[in-house]
């Protein structure tokens, strides 16, 4: 189904495929430009399934137009929250142009379904896709237009409010990301400052985002009883897609963690305690090096982080290192930390042109250097399905994406040596990696489950869902920590998770991707270069076939049992012990 060899690009700057339904020289400037392709769309005689297939690619051109303008408003929205101009241009598409573009698409939905020609489709190709547009179907109500709407306007508000925050440590002004360095520090007082300042700092805003997530609760609740689903879980649930796996499989992956991860982790903080010499650890001790060794400083600037990393991906594979070196010729790239800037790191694809770009918050940190592997592994996934003909194809669900990230941040182990050229460093540096691999599992587990929570049950107060949070949160969090004389940051830590408020339900995804990647690193220690193979061949099908389809493409298994578990985190400490 790829129309092009999708390991045929150059580091040039690349440009997008000729327009064949819209003219060159649209741009997405208001509604009215809009509104024709639309209509023409929506009134077009279709009398061959040839003609069916020429419609579905010219709706998949607006589609990506439209997506793309939207990302640039989005990505120069985050690049600088405290301009008014960009932030305007991306509330004046959510809320001018969105609305009107989606009693269409329905419209389109419906067309493409009744007509009679859709039986002669393809269905092997197409299964997927209408599978999608048949729940997409199912599920639309136009009355839910103007709450989506807000819903998005909601959502960029979290983004303006955690943006703004900077504390002062030593006289100078730091964002959260950079002041979070400090926790890495072996002076234990240093460390205490920095995380009780950054703690301080949410807790200056703890009602407002509580008050904005009420807010954001009130709507999501009211679109799903809008579209017939007794909470706002079920409906994500159908519209994100999820035909593989149902909310008891989430409850019960949350048990396996339970039993398999947590006990794991909890002997791993034992022995933190014990190498720091503390009578007790505390939330600022869990990030410094507990050999007593000087914090890892894996680069000194946002550029020579991206010049490692094209390093690193060069040699894993010339076509990794070809798609982040396109992008940065093309500036395709904000990775450096500094006021104004949102939280968080993203890679945002853009449909029509195919090259995606990178966001993110980068200081000095190994932290920083897993998310630019992370969502490396984005944007590989994006170039590996530039050539896919429909833009739909190019979209996978969010447990392929983050197999995309997850693995690359494990494949690209045996070249982290132009990261960290003493052997020792190296050493810490993956070691510390595959301990945050197992952290990931509770993390997830505790997000998630809170959000299920959350929504099975609307009408809770505040303070219910703070005590909700925390519940949850000592079920599965570094059992060996205490708290005392702190008990009153930890209601709302959960704020700092964006995906909560900006794209609910979207987390079980990484404990599940989390697994595969695992599965796909073991596979590649035993044949690199099988291994590698399998994840390109596996990430280029995009979205033509199901989860577990990609996953067996991968040579992996989309499983997430007890058994299974437990394998691949004896393989995880394995691998730890003989670093």
């Amino acid at each position: 189904m790829q129309t092009t060899d999708p390991t045929n690009i150059s580091t040039k700057i690349l440009k997008r495929k000729p327009r064949l339904y819209l003219s060159e020289s649209f741009s997405v400037d208001n509604w009215n430009a809009i509104e024709p392709y639309f209509t023409e769309l929506v009134s077009r005689d279709i009398d061959s399934v040839e003609a069916l297939e020429k419609w579905m690619s010219d709706r998949s051109e607006l589609e990506s137009v439209l997506t793309e303008d939207l990302g640039w408003r989005y990505i120069r929205m985050t690049c600088d929250t405290r301009n008014e101009e960009v932030t305007k241009a991306f509330q004046y598409f959510v809320s001018e142009i969105e609305p009107k573009v989606a009693p269409f698409d329905h419209q389109l939905n419906q067309k493409l379904m009744s007509s009679p020609y859709v039986k002669e489709l393809d269905q092997e190709q197409y299964r997927i896709f209408l599978r999608g547009v048949n729940k997409a179907l199912e599920i639309f109500r136009e009355e839910n237009i103007p709450l989506q709407t807000d819903i998005s306007t909601k959502q960029q508000q979290y983004a303006a409010i955690t943006g703004s925050m900077t504390v002062t440590l030593d006289g100078e002004e730091l964002t959260l990301q950079r002041a979070a360095d400090r926790l890495k520090q072996n002076n234990r007082e240093v460390r205490e400052e920095a995380w009780r300042s950054i703690q301080n700092r949410r807790m200056q805003d703890r009602q407002k985002l509580d008050d904005l997530f009420d807010e954001l609760l009130r709507l999501r609740d009211q679109v799903a009883r809008n579209a017939g689903f007794p909470n706002f879980r079920d409906y994500m649930f159908a519209a994100m897609g999820r035909f593989d796996y149902t909310p008891q499989d989430c409850f019960d992956f949350h048990e396996s963690v339970k039993e398999t991860i947590v006990p794991l982790l909890t002997t791993q903080d034992q022995e933190r305690k014990q190498k720091l010499g503390l009578a007790e650890l505390r939330p600022w001790d869990l990030d410094v090096d507990p050999s007593g060794s000087a914090p890892l400083e894996p680069f000194k600037s946002g550029d020579e982080l991206l010049d490692k990393t094209i390093q690193v991906f060069y040699k894993l594979d010339t076509y990794l290192g070809d798609c982040l070196a396109t992008m940065r010729e093309m500036g395709h790239l904000d990775l450096e930390s500094r006021k104004g800037k949102a939280p968080g790191g993203y890679n945002y694809p853009l449909d029509e042109i195919g090259v995606p770009f990178i966001f993110m918050n980068a200081t000095s940190s190994l932290r920083d250097v897993i998310t630019i592997l992370h969502e490396g592994g984005h944007a590989v996934h994006s170039f590996l399905t530039r050539g896919l003909r429909l833009n739909a194809f190019k979209h996978p669900p969010s447990e392929v994406a983050e197999l995309a990230s997850m693995s690359m941040e494990l494949i690209s182990m045996d070249y982290w040596d132009t990261f960290f050229e003493k052997e020792d460093e190296l050493r810490r540096a993956k070691k510390t990696h595959l301990g945050t691999v197992l952290e990931t599992f509770p993390w997830v587990s505790t997000v998630d489950k809170f959000q299920h929570w959350l929504y099975e049950n609307p009408q809770h107060t505040q303070e219910e869902r703070h005590q909700q949070w925390v519940s949850i949160f000592e079920t599965y969090n570094h059992l060996e920590v205490g708290w005392q004389g702190l008990e009153q940051y930890k209601p709302f830590i959960w704020q700092k998770q964006l995906h909560i408020y900006e794209v609910p339900f979207y987390y079980i995804e990484y404990a599940m991707a989390q697994l595969g990647a695992i599965a796909v690193w073991k596979n590649f220690k035993q044949n690199p270069q099988e291994g590698l193979a399998a994840y390109k061949r596996a990430l280029s099908l995009g979205y033509t076939v199901s989860i577990a389809e990609v996953y067996e493409a991968a040579g992996i298994k989309f499983d997430f049992s007890t058994v299974y578990i437990q394998s691949l985190a004896d393989f995880v400490r394995e691998e730890m012990e003989k670093l």
